[in-house]
């Protein structure tokens, strides 16, 4: 109301002009000459549609995103309340050719005209392709993308981290595909914004919260389909950095089969869609249990063909002339050790024969060379001291003997 009356006497001053207006001309504080500025560029441009690169451009403590909208001759500043960055489909980054919507304000304290955006767009999807291939290259000459960092998905996992929208498509469809094929496995969702001026950030520090849990076996991270403007959170580099620097390996699952971002690259595996990665991350339990059905008969059947091969291998070699080669000698060994034993018993009975003949011969032999058996017809022994006399030269005249016949003894003297 207060411009609206200081149009009026302006208006009215210019149709009455004062004899004395060229010497005394209209003084102006420097507010009031912001604020005329400021009603006449508000009121005059009320909406604008500019198109430039970015520069400066940075989101501040308070939330808000600043930046410089600029060509080749002029620069213009610019600000996005933190009330509409939510709008935003992607990341505006320094150098990208945006189109911004708005409207001019002043900002009196500086005197500085700006432009109070309430949408950036990229001009055309070819400067997020020019921004999308620029990171890929930066990011791969690094090496975040090589094979060699890949780690393999567990076959059973047995506690699943998901990172995305806990109201989108994607967590519904990933929750039917685990829960209709792997209903025993645990699955933590962590929510994270996936659009958006701060949707990056948030994935990442996601994918960091879920590293904490100790016993986590594997990730997902992704959202459902959409523009590329919408998929854009994926393609920066605070996403990149966080998914190489997980401990648990992470199946990216973004958009549609033929959509790609930077996600896919930098991940263990990527997934064309989020049903695909509930497919990928566990297996189908009906056929786990095919599975192991099969296995058991196959390992029964493999062991029962193998007792079977074991035992009539067993059946021949104890059949085999080699084997019984051993018993057969070990009878021989036997047989002959009979015969030897009877040998032997035959031999020294034969010996206890020929000894005893003997043995009687001799006794015979002793018999008959006994000096008592002449006592039996009639002769008589002559003992001198003990000693038989067989010659009576041996006796002298006055020898004591003694007669010995076989009835006794009697004592004699020798003429």
């Amino acid at each position: 109301m207060h411009n609206h009356r200081e149009k009026v006497y302006i208006k009215r001053m210019a149709l009455n002009p004062s004899p004395h207006a060229a010497s005394a001309p209209l003084v102006l504080t420097v507010s009031e000459l912001t604020r005329r500025i400021k009603t006449t560029l508000e009121t005059g441009y009320p909406s604008v549609v500019v198109s430039g690169e970015l520069s400066n451009a940075k989101v501040h403590t308070s939330g808000h995103f600043y930046f410089t909208l600029k060509d080749a001759s002029a620069q213009i500043s610019g600000v996005m309340w933190r009330s509409r960055i939510g709008l935003l489909t992607f990341r505006p980054q320094d150098g990208m050719k945006v189109v911004v919507n708005g409207r001019i304000t002043v900002y009196e304290p500086r005197g500085a005209y700006q432009i109070d955006a309430t949408s950036i767009k990229p001009l055309g999807v070819g400067e997020l392709q020019i921004a999308f291939e620029r990171l890929k290259q930066k990011l791969e000459q690094e090496g975040l993308f090589d094979s060699s960092r890949k780690r393999p998905i567990p076959m059973i996992p047995r506690k699943i981290g998901i990172v995305t929208s806990p109201s989108g498509a994607a967590i519904h469809d990933l929750l039917t595909v685990i829960g209709r094929r792997f209903p025993a496995v645990e699955v933590i969702l962590r929510p994270a914004q996936v659009q958006g001026m701060g949707a990056a950030e948030d994935i990442a520090e996601g994918i960091d919260d879920l590293n904490t849990i100790p016993d986590l076996d594997v990730m997902i991270v992704g959202r459902g389909g959409g523009s590329l403007e919408d998929l854009w959170a994926f393609n920066e580099e605070p996403v990149a950095r966080a998914l190489a620097r997980s401990r648990v390996p992470v199946i990216s699952a973004v958009g549609h089969e033929v959509d790609y971002t930077i996600a896919d690259y930098v991940a263990d595996l990527r997934a064309p869609t989020p049903s695909a990665a509930g497919e990928f991350v566990v297996p189908e339990r009906s056929a786990i249990l095919d599975q192991v059905a099969n296995s058991w008969y196959t390992i029964r059947r493999e062991v029962e063909n193998q007792i079977a091969e074991r035992r009539e291998k067993i059946t021949r070699l104890l059949t085999s002339y080699g084997f019984n080669r051993p018993a057969d000698l070990l009878r021989q060994h036997v047989q002959r050790i009979y015969d030897l034993q009877q040998s032997i018993s035959v031999g020294v009975a034969h010996q206890f024969t020929l000894i005893e003949s003997r043995h009687r011969a001799a006794g015979q032999r002793l018999a008959a060379l006994d000096p008592r058996l002449p006592l039996d017809r009639g002769f008589a022994l002559v003992r001198r001291n003990g000693e038989i006399i067989a010659r009576a030269a041996l006796l002298s005249a006055g020898d004591r003997v003694i007669l010995e016949f076989k009835d006794g003894q009697s004592r004699s003297t020798i003429d």
